[in-house]
């Protein structure tokens, strides 16, 4: 039976990477990530944090929000290694950073003994909070990604997508503040529906 969980945790987070993945960019962020990194940390933030809860209550195990990140991590870096493959550089995907949230979900849960409320509460703030922190500092050990954007543009992007220089700055002068305070606010209300979706499924 545990073994079904954790097996079922796995096909669920591959096809949340392709969510996660398609909410936060065409593919992964680096096309977009200085231009719309607020919007990008909202929806990475939110998309992360609304499995990983639901997971991790699901199996009652502290560990589970992290064993589910690792997993959408892996499968992001077999996809990098595919473009890679194609002949396209290092640099030409990013991988987003979702193991540090989810850690601290998992440790939320896990330091307030498996209260499901302060893991709503603490936990989804502390993903809001930390993943545009985490991924800009990821950002910034990467060449330009706007630079590969543009040197080798997506083989189907759409001409309404076309990378376009950032223009930070002109209405707020940190990203990663405004992307980690929405995302500490909207992650709270997500991740309680996360955790409202135990009650409307079937538990073994």
């Amino acid at each position: 039976r545990r073994t079904t969980h954790y097996l079922f945790i796995v096909v669920v987070a591959v096809n949340s990477t392709l969510l996660t993945i398609n909410s936060g960019d065409y593919i992964f962020y680096t096309d977009w990530a200085w231009t719309s990194f607020v919007v990008f940390s909202i929806a990475q933030s939110t998309m992360l944090v609304v499995g990983a809860i639901y997971y991790m209550l699901f199996t009652g195990v502290p560990g589970t929000a992290t064993y589910y990140a690792t997993i959408m991590t892996i499968y992001t870096w077999v996809a990098k290694g595919a473009w890679f493959a194609l002949g396209y550089p290092y640099d030409f995907i990013a991988v987003p950073v979702w193991i540090p949230s989810a850690m601290l979900l998992d440790l939320s849960y896990w330091a307030t003994r498996r209260n499901k409320h302060a893991a709503i509460l603490i936990g989804g703030s502390l993903v809001g909070l930390s993943l545009p922190l985490f991924n800009m500092i990821n950002l910034l050990t990467i060449r330009d990604p706007l630079e590969m954007a543009f040197k080798y543009p997506r083989p189907t992007l759409p001409p309404y997508m076309t990378p376009i220089e950032p223009q930070v700055g002109k209405s707020y002068n940190s990203p990663v503040a405004l992307g980690a305070g929405a995302g500490a606010v909207l992650s709270v209300p997500i991740a309680a529906l996360g955790a409202k979706l135990n009650t409307w499924t079937y538990r073994w």
